[in-house]
């Protein structure tokens, strides 16, 4: 059985989200031993060491502080998606953390490499996949293109079943406005966008409903209307 998908807007590795990521921890599967938990600094690969470092450093101290066993696996590029060792230590895995930076380039990174395939075996039998900004952007049908205000984008893995994800969605400025207008435009009869806001995420599985965790909102547009939702409340997609 397919475990639970943590969308998260922003907030990884910070205390603001220690409530959600101690629910993660309890809902991962481990039952009754140690969690473990993989943390990938892949969207970040192409900012150099220094920030694949940090992101690295704060997904161990923070695990490691909420009582998890943590490791931060080096995916930074195509041929590290294919080590064998790093396959492995992410499909024992029971929490699957990806952290933010470049959806493209997490989503090229990713695809048909031997880490993804592995990360779809542990989410199969019931570990969470949590994606945080570009992390969970990779989850909908499609990436939007910033620089076209949304009139392209990269078809993503479309596992969730929403045509795009937007992280961030309480620190869009206002002339980012028009491409969530853009966005909304494209969606045909029955498809939906999600925002989630800063240092928030929804948890749910697929075809059930999800659950808002964390200090602000989300919400649900299809091309005709928008609902939000808070801390606490469930949607159904």
């Amino acid at each position: 059985m397919n475990g639970l998908i943590a969308l998260l807007g922003s907030g990884e590795y910070l205390p603001v989200m220690d409530d959600v990521d101690r629910y993660l921890l309890a809902n991962c599967g481990a039952d009754g031993r140690q969690p473990r938990v993989v943390c990938l600094p892949t969207a970040a690969g192409r900012e150099g060491g220094a920030s694949v470092n940090r992101w690295s450093r704060m997904g161990v101290e923070h695990f490691t502080r909420l009582g998890a066993d943590v490791q931060a696996v080096p995916v930074i590029d195509a041929e590290s998606a294919n080590d064998l060792n790093h396959a492995s230590a992410v499909e024992e895995a029971d929490l699957i953390y990806f952290s933010g930076g470049d959806p493209g380039y997490l989503l090229r990174t990713m695809k048909n490499s031997l880490v993804w395939q592995a990360a779809q075996k542990a989410w199969a039998r019931g570990a969470i996949y949590a994606g945080c900004s570009a992390g969970a952007m990779i989850l909908g049908r499609e990436i939007p293109d910033f620089r076209t205000m949304g009139l392209r984008s990269t078809p993503a893995f479309g596992v969730v079943s929403a045509a795009f994800i937007m992280p961030h969605f309480d620190a869009i400025p206002l002339f980012g406005k028009p491409l969530v207008s853009s966005l909304r435009g494209r969606l045909k009869k029955g498809e939906v966008m999600i925002g989630v806001d800063e240092n928030t995420a929804i948890v749910g599985k697929l075809n059930q409903e999800w659950t808002v965790l964390g200090a602000a909102k989300a919400y649900i547009f299809t091309k005709e209307e928008s609902k939000s939702y808070s801390a606490g409340e469930k949607f159904k997609m």
